[in-house]
């Protein structure tokens, strides 16, 4: 297979049902890799995907339909970091000193620079996105305004349920259900790339990795003093009962400077970031194993005293209802 050289997006799509095929398919997607399946003869490979030509970025659903192991070796040259989240089944990464498992509230980055195994379960339809090194690369000198020393490596495991990753995920959700539809909207050529600048810029942004410490000093440094400190002051006391008017005076800064400050730096305004951010944390005390308040309980701890407008707000953020996200963690 050829990745398309035109500027629109460009869908592909696979159907194989003997390993070699999907193996040679998915190879020309990430690089050189091993598979091996215990009942081959039961192996149903579907990959539907969307090409992001700009950087030749492919992202989309992919499944194999019996258990496989996915085999890694940095010396065989794999071409693309690969990041994965099941939307069913589970997945487990064997790095050497640890294993990692992955399902639908936890995704997983495979590096192309460490020996690793990847154990897919026959039931797991995941999303995937592939990122092309290099373009990882370029856009990470694009963030640090200056070479970059060493290869990006990033923390394997990215939480799909809270914080900037799972925002991060719907984005990715977002895109590869409406390039399910139609990549008409995508064909702008400028529109296209700035996406998918986006998408890397983000995940490179929110999750951990080695230049984390670096990217987030220089951050510090271009945002404002008063804008540190309104987002301080948000965060500390987003269970109370505060207003606008509290955050300019914590700021020390009138309201129209904050919010154009805050849209710029944050991209957001200074009242969609406290809902923002008390909703997040909401969403954390739900998933907590010995979270012993009930959702009325949950959502008033955290300054939502309208119960219908916090379950509004809370599946316009996540995707899911409260009582959802409570029933998957007791499940779990």
């Amino acid at each position: 297979m050829k990745l398309p050289s035109e500027p629109q997006p460009r869908g592909i799509r696979a159907t194989h049902h003997d390993l070699d095929g999907a193996r040679a398919w998915m190879s020309t997607i990430c690089g050189p890799h091993s598979l091996e399946a215990s009942a081959p003869q039961r192996i149903e490979f579907e990959h539907s995907a969307s090409v992001l030509s700009g950087l030749s970025t492919v992202l989309g659903r992919i499944q194999y339909g019996t258990d496989v192991v996915i085999g890694v070796d940095p010396d065989s040259s794999l071409k693309r970091y690969s990041i994965s989240l099941p939307l069913d089944g589970e997945q487990e990464l064997d790095c050497g000193k640890r294993r990692l498992k992955s399902d639908v509230g936890t995704g997983l980055i495979v590096s192309p620079f460490d020996p690793q195994q990847l154990s897919i379960s026959g039931n797991c339809r995941k999303l995937q996105v592939a990122i092309d090194c290099t373009s990882m690369q370029r856009v990470l000198e694009e963030l640090l305004e200056q070479p970059a020393a060493t290869p990006l490596e990033f923390d394997p495991c990215i939480n799909a349920e809270l914080g900037a990753t799972a925002s991060w995920w719907r984005m990715v959700r977002y895109l590869v259900d409406e390039m399910d539809g139609s990549s008409e909207y995508f064909g702008h050529l400028p529109m296209a790339r700035d996406l998918e600048r986006s998408l890397i810029k983000g995940l490179i942004l929110s999750q951990p990795n080695n230049y984390s410490s670096a990217l987030s000093d220089q951050a510090q440094r271009r945002c404002p003093v008063f804008v540190t400190r309104a987002r301080q002051f948000i965060e500390d006391n987003c269970g109370e009962d505060i207003r606008l008017a509290d955050i300019e005076r914590a700021a020390g800064i009138g309201a129209q400077k904050l919010h154009d400050a805050f849209k710029v730096y944050l991209g957001v305004s200074p009242v969609a970031y406290l809902k923002r951010y008390r909703l997040q944390s909401a969403r954390r005390s739900l998933l907590q194993e010995h979270g012993g308040y009930n959702i009325a309980g949950i959502a008033s701890q955290w300054g939502f005293n309208h119960l219908g407008r916090f379950a509004q707000d809370y599946n316009r953020l996540f995707g899911e209802l409260p009582s959802q996200t409570l029933e998957r963690r007791r499940r779990h």
